[in-house]
């Protein structure tokens, strides 16, 4: 990162926490894709925290231009698009978010993931303070804006202590979009659960880019590919099967695309049963083939509506 593009940033950081919306003590961002300190990672931190300034004050404004037309993410009840998603992120009720730990990793040259912890600081309005959780935020390049392609967050959690069952019933599951887009990217998809199903360093080393980051079901943020690997071939989870459900392409550019899906597996992480999940995974076309570069997968939240 150049001189000038730190000034930039270190500006609005120290804007941001003068008005008491985000304390950043941000771990050196790292593109995985370009190499570390890449001068873009840090247009991506500032749109980062300028988006949480927006929810903070209640900015209704500020979504439509900052939100990709084929926004896809994960809300409250379920699949947000872009309509969703600023209705839903435009009611910041909590009074301080603190963003540290970003990392950015380059996918494309106008694909990008920024993953940071988030954690609430003071009062919330009508609702106890949630719990800290990793955030993912993917970037697109339309035209000369970067704007937000996807946003989830997995709350983090203790995985050896067991959660109470929710008491109201899940969002109904869709069925799988039987385009060829959503298909290419489900065989990669189904041949990745598969190798971690069965705990295949090989076979999962062999479907994995160079450098990745992925977020669990608990919460817990791999940063590293040799941490990813470590973690879905060790003895973590005993896993009979699997099912991947209503899965949903969404295409940005010709090489990079997300699939969204609903997950349940037959079996245990950590001694407690794996819960249901929406999974979000990143690919990046890579000659003629597709491959898994990112994924965050978080639980599938019961809904009462």
């Amino acid at each position: 990162m150049g001189g000038a593009e730190r000034a930039i940033l270190g500006a609005l950081l120290a804007s941001v926490i003068a008005s008491g919306t985000a304390a950043a003590e941000p771990r050196a961002a790292t593109s995985d894709a370009q190499g570390a300190g890449d001068p873009r990672d840090s247009a991506i931190e500032a749109l980062e925290l300028r988006s949480y300034a927006a929810w903070k004050a209640k900015d209704a404004g500020f979504w439509p231009a900052f939100l990709s037309e084929r926004f896809i993410g994960w809300g409250s009840s379920g699949r947000l698009d872009k309509a969703t998603a600023a209705r839903e992120l435009s009611g910041g009720a909590c009074a301080v978010v603190q963003v540290t730990g970003a990392q950015v990793s380059w996918l494309t040259p106008a694909a990008a993931v920024i993953t940071h912890k988030t954690s609430v600081d003071g009062p919330c309005v009508g609702n106890a303070a949630p719990g800290a959780r990793w955030t993912a935020t993917g970037y697109v390049l339309e035209g000369r804006r970067w704007k937000a392609a996807f946003r989830a967050e997995a709350p983090i959690v203790d995985p050896s202590q067991p959660k109470a069952s929710p008491s109201v019933a899940l969002a109904p599951v869709g069925l799988t979009k039987r385009d060829a887009q959503t298909q290419a990217l489900l065989d990669q998809e189904q041949a990745l659960w598969s190798a971690w199903k069965d705990r295949d360093a090989r076979r999962l080393d062999a479907l994995l880019p160079p450098s990745i980051q992925f977020i669990n079901i608990f919460g817990m943020h791999l940063a590293t590919r040799t941490e990813a690997l470590k973690n879905w071939s060790g003895e973590g989870c005993d896993v009979k099967g699997f099912d991947l459900g209503d899965a949903r392409a969404t295409m940005f550019t010709p090489d990079f695309g997300i699939l969204t899906l609903y997950a349940t597996a037959d079996g245990s992480c950590y001694g407690q049963k794996v819960a249901p999940v929406w999974t979000s995974s990143f690919y990046v076309k890579r000659g003629k083939a597709w491959v898994w570069s990112f994924g965050i997968n978080i639980p599938a939240r019961a809904t009462t509506g």
